[in-house]
């Protein structure tokens, strides 16, 4: 009988425990899940930003029309999306045929819209040569229909009568063949095409949406592998007071908790966004809110072409890899056989437009 109680009492002590434990773990639980992401701290006290990242995604920066007014995607639309991205690969993939003609071959017809416009070049053939994203963009776990947060995904409208955009931008020069500087920026390879650097900062939709941030007790550095561009941010410093305008504007930013915002002006014309570049102004918001999750929110503001700011937001990603130099061949093939082809064209039309008119012919009864 004594024995028995003994085990009995073994057993009551030896269970008690587990039987409390998830009375006690409940809390502990709820207070962890609540408890908000803190940054690690670099040597110098700051919120540690720094490592590679990138920004791409299958989410375009406008709401598709079908998405309406709505911000979040279903569960069904994103496995779907990540699907055909999947497919997309598997048949841009497949071997070109090695007797194939010089044109460029029939495109497969599962074929993004922007790929097809490539034509021959990069993304018109061959898709392994593109990472333009595999995944929809989550901002807090939410499933997003566009990097714009407007309420229908868009730009809001101009002011009536706000100027155009007033010079080549980044991605201009079509069209334009009188001479090297009127081609695109990141066609002289001088800065990367798209607005991978900003600001405000986007995927291009290709390729080499890839990023590298360091910091300073000064300064922070985000290296833009499209196209081995360096943004350098001044931290607790004020804007230039003169009017030059270098690649990418002015920007200073300083330390609001664990947010970096960074605030850009004078920016230049060549770097025009929507249309607005002389009244430009940029503000830029950075925050860890995870270890593998780099949030990145902007809003735009010149109140000479659109009625109020606005703007959107994203979640960078960690880079599986770091960033090498982007080799862009500076007066490359291709630039000089556009240059080449234009003069080409031209002696043709001229030409055409000095021969002598062929002499009509007279009527005859064979005729």
């Amino acid at each position: 009988m004594k024995r028995a109680v003994l085990l009995a009492l073994g057993t009551a002590l030896c269970t008690a425990p587990l039987a409390l434990a998830p009375a006690f773990a409940q809390p502990a639980k709820a207070a962890a899940a609540k408890a908000p992401y803190k940054a690690p701290r670099t040597a110098f006290g700051q919120p540690d930003l720094m490592g590679f990242w990138s920004n791409s995604t299958l989410t375009p920066m406008t709401r598709r029309a079908e998405h309406g007014t709505r911000a979040v995607l279903t569960e069904e639309e994103v496995r779907k999306m990540e699907q055909a991205a999947v497919d997309e690969v598997e048949e841009g993939n497949k071997p070109t045929d090695p007797n194939a003609p010089a044109e460029a071959p029939a495109r497969p017809a599962n074929t993004r819209p922007e790929f097809a416009a490539a034509g021959g070049d990069v993304g018109g053939y061959n898709r392994g040569w593109l990472d333009p994203g595999h995944s929809v963009m989550r901002v807090r776990g939410e499933p997003r229909s566009s990097l714009i947060t407007t309420a229908n995904g868009q730009v809001p409208p101009r002011k009536q009568g706000a100027a155009g955009a007033g010079g080549r931008g980044a991605g201009g020069g079509m069209g334009s063949f009188d001479h090297p500087e009127l081609r695109s920026l990141g066609e002289r390879c001088v800065i990367g095409f798209g607005r991978n650097a900003g600001p405000p900062m986007f995927p291009n939709g290709f390729y080499n949406n890839n990023y590298h941030i360091v910091q300073s007790p000064d300064a922070v550095v985000i290296t833009v592998e499209m196209n081995h561009d360096a943004r350098v941010i001044r931290l607790n410093s004020k804007h230039r007071t003169d009017d030059v305008r270098p690649y990418f504007g002015d920007s200073i930013g300083w330390w609001e908790g664990d947010t970096l915002v960074v605030e850009t002006t004078h920016i230049p014309q060549s770097q025009a966004f929507m249309g607005s570049w002389k009244n430009l102004k940029v503000t830029e918001r950075f925050t860890r809110v995870g270890k593998d999750r780099l949030h990145y929110a902007f809003k735009v503001d010149d109140p000479t072409v659109w009625d109020a700011a606005w703007g959107g937001e994203y979640e960078f990603s960690p880079l599986n890899g770091q960033i090498f130099e982007y080799a862009c061949h500076e007066g490359n093939y291709a630039l000089e056989g556009i240059l080449a082809g234009a003069r080409h064209q031209e002696k043709e039309q001229a030409a055409a437009k000095a021969a002598p008119a062929a002499p009509a012919r007279k009527g005859g009864a064979d005729d």
